[in-house]
């Protein structure tokens, strides 16, 4: 019974032991199965994250592929547009090009007119001394006339009363005309050097600076990525930009700037300050082009008005109507020859009054008010068809100028004969202002070019010594060699360097020759 006892309790006991190394046993198998399938998903999962990685690298690099040929085709299209602008902009320097050649023209005509005066001025002068020689001999028969009178006895005192009444009117009326033609021969002598000086002092008490401008203005920018922030997603903020201001916007290889080209200065300096406030701003989309550019327009018209009111307070101006208040405002933004139109009308002003003044005319300030105004189609002559003289003459009417005004306007350039002395104190303040030294552009090389000629001109005849030209090209100084050359022949080169320079050159106005013969006597007390 005890044994029966001890087995079973034994057997049990085998069974629990045995039990519990089967439950280990399958413990530890299920576990290694787990950690073995563990191990194979994490190795597919490597495998599945290699192999996306492999397909992303491909899509990365068409991607790549495809966005730089868009970039390609974009910078392609892009200089196709630079080109384009560039040959419009060379058609417009070929234009102005053109202009000036045709003003050289007219240039030339004019001085042939001025020699054609000169000539005839000689050929007055000529007769006035054939006239004087008749009068002498008049007056030598009238007083052989009267020698026989004298000598007549069968003459009544009445008859002969008369007849030296007569000879006497004669006579006094002879010594009346040579007396008025003294007279006028002084009075003109007089005035030339009273022009001369009122012109030389005019010219000395006027010094004004002339900003130079060209039909582009170029805009800074932070950085190279701005560039593309201005062009926008296909090209819609500039061709936004363009549309709003009216000129064109060229973006290059310029670092750091892009260049805004236009020829109506005003519209050209309203995109200038709306890019550079878009800049500032940052905030780069149509809706906001188109509001900054409409509120600088806004702000333009103002200060267009208050340069027209300064400029006019300055100059002690006034009853002018303000239309053309904004019309002298606009001549601020606009050049001819890289000389300031508005600065260049404010010194003609200045210069017609001071010559005004000096002889001592009535109304001088209508001479200041016509300098100032007789440039004023300037202003709108790219919006309109004709002359600049031919606009403003019509403004002037339009505006209920005056007419000495209006005339003075029309006729500074010779387009018609000038009716009143002040037409012609404008027109010679004009050429003044535009022809002084520094005035308008000219290239330091084509300035020494043209002083070079000249002395090279004057240094080819035989006899001169030096030849040297001062007063900015306006006068040749002709030294020569007193054996060879003597005072008789000293006028004759005058005249023949005159000529030769008159067919060998072309300049503007006109260039004074003086021949200087020089003779010294050295000696020596011991």
């Amino acid at each position: 019974m005890n044994m029966n006892l001890i087995f079973t309790i034994i057997g049990t006991l085998l069974i629990i032991i045995l039990g519990f190394v089967g439950y280990a046993l399958g413990y530890y198998l299920g576990k290694k199965s787990i950690e073995n399938r563990l191990k194979s998903a994490e190795e597919k999962a490597v495998k599945i994250v290699e192999e996306a990685k492999r397909e992303a690298e491909a899509q990365k690099r068409l991607s790549l592929l495809e966005t730089k040929e868009e970039i390609a085709k974009k910078n392609e299209e892009f200089e196709k547009v630079v080109r384009d602008k560039k040959n419009e902009i060379r058609r417009a320097e070929q234009s102005i090009e053109d202009r000036e050649k045709n003003i050289e023209k007219k240039n030339e005509l004019l001085t042939k007119k001025e020699t054609k005066l000169l000539q005839r001025e000689r050929e007055l002068l000529l007769k006035e001394k054939t006239v004087k020689a008749k009068n002498d001999r008049l007056t030598k028969l009238i007083e052989e006339e009267n020698l026989k009178l004298e000598q007549i006895a069968q003459l009544s005192k009445d008859e002969a009363i008369k007849i030296l009444m007569q000879n006497l009117e004669t006579e006094a009326k002879l010594q009346a005309a040579n007396m008025i033609k003294q007279i006028k021969e002084e009075a003109l002598q007089k005035a030339h050097k009273e022009a001369k000086e009122i012109i030389t002092l005019a010219i000395q008490r006027s010094a004004t600076d002339h900003v130079v401008e060209s039909t582009v203005s170029v805009v800074s920018l932070p950085n190279e990525e701005m560039k593309g922030r201005i062009i926008g997603r296909e090209g819609r903020n500039i061709r936004t930009f363009e549309n709003a201001t009216g000129v064109e916007v060229i973006i290059d290889d310029t670092p750091d700037a892009v260049t805004i080209s236009g020829f109506d200065p005003v519209r050209r300096e309203i995109a200038r300050l709306s890019l550079t406030k878009l800049i500032s701003d940052g905030r780069i989309h149509p809706t906001r082009i188109e509001e900054i550019v409409q509120k600088t327009t806004e702000e333009m018209d103002e200060n267009i008005r208050n340069i027209g009111e300064d400029t006019l307070a300055e100059m002690n101006i006034s009853n002018i109507h303000p239309e053309m208040t904004k019309l002298i405002g606009r001549l601020k933004y606009r050049t001819s020859y890289g000389q300031n139109i508005l600065q260049h009308s404010k010194e003609v002003a200045y210069l017609s009054q001071m010559m005004a003044d000096e002889l001592e005319i009535e109304n001088s300030f209508l001479a200041k008010r016509a300098g100032l105004l007789h440039d004023i189609g300037k202003a709108v002559d790219q919006n309109f068809e004709g002359t600049h003289t031919k606009i403003g003459v019509e403004l002037a009417k339009k505006y209920g100028e005056d007419p000495i005004v209006i005339n003075a306007i029309e006729s500074h350039h010779g387009d018609v004969e000038p009716t009143n002395l002040i037409s012609v104190l404008v027109a010679a303040a004009d050429a003044i202002s535009g022809a002084r030294p520094g005035a308008r552009r000219e290239t330091l090389e084509a300035y020494i070019e043209r002083l070079e000629k000249l002395e090279e001109v004057a240094n080819g005849f035989n006899g001169v010594e030096k030849a040297y030209a001062i007063q900015a090209g306006r006068e040749v100084r002709v030294i020569v060699v007193p054996e060879q050359i003597s005072d008789a022949e000293s006028e004759e080169l005058s005249h023949q360097i005159a000529r030769k320079i008159e067919q060998e050159l072309k300049y503007p106005g006109q260039i004074k020759v003086t021949v200087i013969r020089e003779t010294r006597s050295i000696d020596y007390a011991k």
